[in-house]
């Protein structure tokens, strides 16, 4: 169970947003692109050590990404670019967001005793390894199964449910810990939590699939 199999209950709230982006003519991939410049905006912010102001734009771009499906489900413009489009974007924010906790200059690890500067780091690399890998395993699975039910213009994921650690668990920590000012904390959890998502991914495909 994690945060995205939480998504339908979600979307309810997002519909009133995503109808003024309609009303303004705003096309779904447009929508999309906003909330990659949300998530630049926020790798920026972080970078210059502006967390709070960075994880506003995180919030942002996480909104977004929720309306630019129902932007497109409300104007019938559901397209398979516009999908792949989606995941591009939000891993680029992923990815970037993370570097820029890592390019801010904070210690993550080099803190406690013992860890040197090149572990921080290495905590960065980590958890923006795990960020896209967690994520990798799905189109892989798509691929190599042929699985492509669609519900509502979107994959019906077989591993929506699986891996305790996904997108919105990663984008929560981020802005828990940007706003209270633990930001180091949220980059050890999310290089701990993601890895240990896309192993239990892994075990639990081997049981199905092998």
């Amino acid at each position: 169970m994690n945060i995205t199999a939480l998504r339908p209950r979600l979307v309810r709230y997002i519909e009133p947003i995503a109808t003024v982006f309609c009303r303004a003519g705003i096309t779904p991939n447009q929508v999309s692109l906003l909330s990659l410049l949300a998530g630049v905006l926020c790798a920026v912010f972080y970078v210059y050590q502006m967390f709070i102001l960075g994880s506003l734009f995180l919030f942002v771009s996480a909104v977004l990404d929720l309306v630019d499906g129902s932007v497109a489900r409300q104007t019938e413009k559901e397209t398979r670019f516009g999908a792949v489009f989606d995941w591009i974007a939000d891993k680029y924010v992923d990815a970037l967001v993370i570097l820029g906790v890592g390019l801010s200059g904070i210690a993550i690890l080099s803190r406690f005793p013992g860890f040197p500067p090149v572990s921080d780091f290495a905590i960065v690399a980590i958890a923006i390894i795990g960020s896209l890998m967690n994520t990798f395993i799905k189109p892989v699975v798509y691929a190599e199964t042929g699985y492509k039910d669609r519900i509502g213009g979107k994959i019906e994921d077989p591993l929506e449910g699986i891996g305790f650690f996904g997108r919105p668990e990663t984008i929560l920590v981020l802005l828990i810990g940007g706003v209270t000012g633990f930001i180091w904390v949220s980059v050890i959890l999310i290089a701990v939590g993601t890895n240990l998502s896309a192993l239990q991914r892994i075990i639990y495909l081997y049981g199905r699939l092998s």
